[in-house]
């Protein structure tokens, strides 16, 4: 599909399940956290597809650093890859969407619309729950609309939301599913002393995003 990047499942990609990834505000679909999270669910057996938002192909294109397009903006244009992606799909594949820190918010706000796309779930690699240092600016209200199940993979040294501050808000909805990687950043980087290697934690998210998409039906 024209300007995707595709990461077919190593099994079976004419029936596996699909997820659709967008990326983070402040790299593309190619970083290398980008790139390790693609590989890796394609070898537990999820095709991935990557896409880019309009401000991140401009900066491909001229090098030039931007903000975030408007929220709508990156709604109107994730909506679209959407039906693209859903047009080449066969009968029986199920269609997830998501992404790393903004853009698995962005997934999930278009999960709330009443009029959003067709998906089955949403996933989301550091769910940016406030921004660092402003623990009071909760994005969290659109939840109880959401209409899919949503898996949620979070670092517990994440700046955009950690363990006690959510513990400080209540229970989320039950239809989101939290998941913990001890030690890992928003990156999902590691601690030295863990002495894991580089990519352990990435990998360890991908397999749990890649049993809650096989888990949809």
């Amino acid at each position: 599909m024209k300007d995707l990047l595709y990461n077919p499942a190593r099994i079976s990609p004419e029936s596996a399940q699909c997820l659709l990834l967008a990326h983070g505000a402040g790299v593309g679909s190619e970083s290398p956290f980008m790139n390790r999270l693609a590989v890796s669910l394609a070898e537990a057996g999820v095709n991935v597809w990557r896409f880019e938002f309009p401000y991140m192909q401009k900066r491909r294109l001229d090098g030039r650093k931007r903000p975030p397009d408007r929220q709508s903006v990156l709604l109107t244009h994730f909506a679209r890859v959407i039906d693209q992606c859903r047009s080449g799909l066969t009968p029986g594949q199920a269609l997830v969407i998501g992404g790393k820190s903004m853009g698995g918010r962005m997934a999930s706000l278009l999960a709330a619309l009443p009029d959003g796309p067709d998906v089955q779930g949403v996933a989301c690699f550091g769910y940016p729950f406030h921004p660092p240092g402003k623990p009071d600016q909760w994005r969290t209200e659109h939840f109880s609309q959401v209409r899919c199940p949503v898996a949620i993979v979070q670092g517990t040294r994440d700046p955009f939301g950690k363990p006690e501050q959510l513990l400080g808000h209540g229970p989320l909805p039950g239809h989101i599913h939290l998941s913990w990687l001890g030690g890992g950043d928003h990156d999902f980087q590691p601690l030295k002393k863990q002495q894991l290697p580089e990519f352990a934690l990435i990998d360890r998210a991908a397999a749990i995003a890649a049993d809650f998409i096989h888990s949809i039906r």
